[in-house]
């Protein structure tokens, strides 16, 4: 407000002046003195009176509508609009779980690539935000909304079928330490999966336009539709993770949210023909995926299944020898040779190099990481009266291993855990535990710490031996001397076995390890093969960082040694 001055008034004109005074002479005046005291008597001149009037400045005046006048109704119903964006929350979280677990059969599942997705995802949804809020000004209709869920129905659909290429070159990549075919085929597939996304983030502002009616309701609008939509978000993480992606697989997961989101546009559409859209992807979850090739000369692809943790295939040659293989397939997980017990690679070791340590021949051994159950099914051979616990976390890959690679024994016992909150669970204690455990190509950085070493050995007996196989880039040692350092903070008496360029396994025990009593130790018949070990055994490496829970980068430390491998051209 604003005080303005007003214009000074002539004194005694002023409503409320007191009348001017008069003399009065003590005797009677004469008429001329009467006629001038009659007069106003002029007064001194006084200073301008300046009086101030308030101003009130305001907005221009609101009017209440009348009582009987509802506010203006929304653009969408929002019964309709809570649907909508529920079906749209759940396929952008469900969208997030299938593309990590796309891309983990080439890339893995590291806390690398599970950090590209979730940045991809998010800055697909920002920018999805940023042009829904655009696009629902320009035309803020209910047919808009949902031509761009449609859309993004048909785009989500295409994903893994259009991936698919690209992750072949990635094994290929990978196959010949190829970093720049690697990471391009990376950036190409969480490209893929951003565009899809980015219609679904369009979805959130322009539900909000749509579904109010004026700004008196608009926190009540907005809060409601993002609770509903964060609502969906859960039930996608859920129902993709423990649901459809074990039950169906990772491409039907996508036709699934891809067939959802079409069936909840397609009525607001105003042709006839958008029907067949979410009809065609509810036909297409009967196409099966694409089976791989066993791209190995001489081989045939004879099983093949995607288990709730990874992608598994059997191939079998001419002579009748099998191979397990997860994932890229560019390693070895089981070997079953008809007709034999050993496999000429690092799976024949651990039935001699107890006979290294103090106990000697094991009588209890834990193996942490079994697969199909390669070193199981030759204990039960070669020493059937050792108990065997063999521990896999994938029971998809010891169900392959007795129906294809002859797993079982009469002191055999089967489990389907992790491997260290079973062996945290246990009272029993081993004369030998082997730790082959890979999501290939990481060691789970759990089974690597200072502190599950710790466990081992409180689960060791006295005298009793770990047995690591450190599988690693050839001729990188960098993962072997970290994980040997690691060893040494535990166990004072530390043993090398270099079985390839690529494996290495780590023996480690608090009382002394000495390898010449390996041949005399050894199993019926394993006395040649005790003989051989035993030249390969060296001393430990020195160097390397001590990992534990709280920092072991294992997959750093593994990425590093594939660039480097691939930057030196072999």
């Amino acid at each position: 407000m604003q005080f303005l001055p007003l214009a000074p008034r002539p004194v005694g004109t002023g409503v409320g002046d007191p009348p001017p005074a008069r003399r009065h002479p003590p005797g009677a005046p004469s008429p001329t003195r009467r006629a001038l005291t009659d007069q106003p008597r002029p007064r001194p001149p006084a200073a301008p009176t300046v009086t101030f009037a308030v101003l009130a400045v305001s907005e221009s005046p609101v009017e209440a509508p009348p009582p009987n006048v509802r506010p203006p109704a929304p653009s969408a119903p929002r019964g309709t609009l809570r649907v909508v964006v529920f079906v749209v929350g759940a396929a952008s979280l469900g969208t997030e779980i299938a593309a990590a677990r796309l891309l983990a059969p080439y890339f893995g599942a590291s806390t690398i690539i599970w950090a590209n997705t979730i940045a991809t995802v998010l800055v697909a949804l920002s920018v999805g935000y940023a042009c829904g809020g655009r696009l629902a000004d320009r035309r803020g209709d209910l047919a808009g909304l949902a031509g761009i869920v449609m859309s993004a129905a048909v785009l989500m659909a295409i994903v893994p079928f259009a991936a698919d290429p690209f992750l072949r070159l990635a094994a290929q990549a990978l196959g010949s330490t190829s970093a720049g075919g690697f990471l391009g085929s990376l950036a190409a597939v969480l490209v893929l999966v951003a565009v899809p996304v980015v219609l679904l983030g369009a979805v959130a502002p322009y539900a909000n336009r749509l579904g109010l009616g004026s700004v008196a309701n608009a926190g009540t609008v907005t809060g409601g539709l993002y609770a509903i939509s964060t609502a969906g978000s859960l039930v996608g993480t859920f129902l993709a993770a423990l649901l459809l992606i074990p039950l169906i697989g990772t491409h039907r997961t996508f036709l699934v949210f891809a067939a959802a989101l079409a069936l909840v546009a397609a009525p607001f559409l105003r042709s006839r023909f958008v029907w067949l859209v979410p009809a065609v992807l509810a036909g297409a979850l009967a196409i099966p995926p694409a089976a791989g090739s066993a791209n190995v000369p001489g081989a045939k692809v004879v099983f093949a299944e995607e288990t709730p943790y990874q992608y598994a295939r059997v191939l079998q040659f001419a002579n009748g020898e099998r191979w397990l293989q997860l994932n890229e397939g560019i390693a070895i997980h089981s070997l079953y040779r008809p007709g034999s017990f050993l496999t000429g690679g690092y799976w024949d070791d651990p039935l001699v190099l107890p006979g290294a340590s103090a106990r000697g021949e094991p009588r209890r051994m834990a193996i942490l990481g079994d697969a199909a159950g390669t070193v199981a099914r030759a204990y039960g051979h070669y020493l059937p009266s050792t108990r065997v616990d063999a521990v896999e976390l994938d029971g998809a890959l010891t169900r392959i291993g007795q129906r294809l690679f002859g797993l079982r024994g009469s002191n055999l016992h089967l489990y389907t855990a992790d491997a260290r909150p079973w062996l945290a669970g246990r009272r029993a204690r081993y004369d030998t535990i082997f730790l082959d455990a890979y999501r290939q190509p990481y060691i789970p950085f759990y089974l690597v710490t200072r502190e599950f070493f710790q466990l081992v050995r409180d689960h060791l007996r006295p005298g009793g031996a770990l047995v690591i196989n450190i599988g690693h880039i050839p001729g990188s040692d960098a993962l072997e001397k970290t994980v040997t350092a690691t060893l040494r903070t535990v166990f004072p008496w530390v043993l090398r076995d270099v079985v390839s360029d690529s494996n290495t396994l780590a023996m480690a025990s608090v009382q002394p390890l000495r390898p010449a009593r390996m041949p005399a130790a050894a199993p019926r018949g394993l006395g040649s093969l005790a003989r051989s070990v035993q030249t390969r055994i060296w001393p430990p490496l020195r160097g390397g960082t001590v990992f534990t829970d709280d920092r072991a980068p294992v997959e750093w430390l593994t990425d590093l040694s594939i660039v480097h491998y691939a930057q030196s051209g072999r």
